[in-house]
């Protein structure tokens, strides 16, 4: 991705952070989760605004643009909407980890390639100093249920003999469970509401993909 290319042309001084964050709302999902899907949920839970995600990527040695953060948070029928690419996710994620937890010095982590629904899992889980009973909490806030040894396997490395993929059912309650923590929502709530009020390439919001 050319991540110049698509530099923000206006101020952006008149969207408030609120407004923000209520369009990017994350919508009802029963289709298979992508990056996108992962990051728009991310920046919601964590009430980030558009200069919080530019900065997070930094701290992991990524420049991006405003442009490039709107054209991944648009939904994927929008004529303007990119796919945000596993290597690209796995930088955020790792920046996540930096902000959270404080960024080590010297050379930063390199970001996978191929990211996995496992791999995000554990980064999340290191970014918010988790334990394995978090974790299981939060699925259940989310309304499912995982036991232990379920999570245990998540958590080997693949080859092992109790390796176990997690789907995306497992990962998708385990962040409408960071929702509900974070942001204090239901999740029938949240995942009814409205979704329209994402904006698209021929929204006003549209300036800022250009």
């Amino acid at each position: 991705m050319n991540f110049e290319a698509k530099d923000a042309q206006e101020s952006v001084s008149d969207r408030s952070t609120a407004t923000i964050v209520d369009l990017y709302r994350p919508p009802q999902q029963t289709s298979a989760m992508t990056n996108n899907d992962v990051l728009r949920r991310i920046r919601y839970i964590f009430d980030f605004n558009d200069a919080k995600m530019i900065a997070i990527f930094a701290l992991a040695d990524l420049q991006v643009k405003r442009g490039d953060i709107i054209a991944w948070l648009l939904k994927d029928d929008d004529p303007a909407y990119e796919d945000c690419n596993g290597r690209t996710l796995a930088t955020f994620l790792n920046g996540l980890i930096s902000e959270k937890r404080g960024k080590r010095p010297g050379p930063q982590p390199e970001p996978e390639h191929h990211l996995t629904n496992n791999i995000v899992l554990m980064k999340l889980k290191i970014a918010l100093n988790l334990q394995s009973e978090d974790i299981i909490a939060m699925v259940t806030l989310g309304g499912f249920r995982l036991s232990a040894p379920e999570l245990s396997s998540f958590m080997r490395r693949p080859g092992h003999r109790n390796y176990r993929e997690c789907k995306d059912q497992v990962l998708r309650y385990f962040l409408k469970g960071l929702q509900v923590k974070y942001r204090g929502e239901q999740v029938e709530s949240a995942e009814t509401a409205e979704s329209t009020k994402t904006p698209t390439a021929n929204s006003p919001y549209a300036k800022w993909i250009k």
